[in-house]
């Protein structure tokens, strides 16, 4: 019985030749590759703990330099009680004035008309246009000057709002007030002029 031998091939798989040559006969086998874990991806930060921002007060309005801020106005409410509360007094004052002084104790109730007269008035005071008998005229020539440029600026502030009437007469009055301050300040300027300048005492 003959034994079959099986024949055994032997192949020579190294890649470099005894010399450390490169062989090129031998097939090169594909190398495994590493498969490369993805590096883990940072956790996310914790949320912080917010705390409530507390609630801003109003910015107010930035006031000019130079110029103060103005309170709150009185409400509608309060404005009604005063008026109430004034016109109460003022009626027990009348009443007082009558019980006293008869007739001639009655108040008489203020218009526009009386306003500008008040004004006018005082302008020709404040000038020496107007005086008791036998005092001297006393001139206040900044203070009538003031009293123009109030009526000027009731003028310019009531413009639209005035009857025919209250305007024909505040014109006028203005006209009238400005024509005599005019002619006061020429006078006082002529006056200066032609005073003469008390010389300095010379010196010996």
């Amino acid at each position: 019985m003959t034994d079959k031998k099986q024949d055994f091939q032997v192949s020579d798989r190294r890649r470099f030749g005894a010399e450390g040559e490169l062989r090129t006969d031998v097939p090169v086998e594909q190398e495994e590759k590493t498969e490369q874990m993805p590096a883990p991806k940072p956790p996310p930060p914790a949320p912080q703990a917010t705390q409530p921002v507390p609630p801003q007060p109003p910015q107010q309005a930035a006031v000019p330099e130079g110029e103060e801020q103005m309170p709150e106005p009185p409400t509608a409410e309060e404005q009604h009680e005063q008026h109430q509360a004034y016109q109460a007094s003022g009626k027990k004052l009348d009443e007082l004035f009558q019980s006293r002084l008869g007739a001639q104790g009655n108040y008489p109730e203020m218009s526009f008309d009386k306003v500008i007269e008040s004004f006018y008035m005082s302008a020709l005071i404040q000038m020496g246009a107007l005086r008791q008998e036998g005092e001297d005229p006393r001139v206040d020539i900044i203070g009538a000057r003031q009293t123009i440029d109030s009526l000027t600026l009731l003028q310019e502030k009531t413009k639209g709002n005035l009857t025919d009437k209250e305007q024909t007469m505040l014109q006028n009055v203005l006209f009238e007030l400005r024509m005599a301050w005019i002619e006061l300040t020429n006078a006082i300027a002529k006056r200066a002029v032609e005073q003469p300048v008390n010389p300095s005492p010379e010196k010996k």
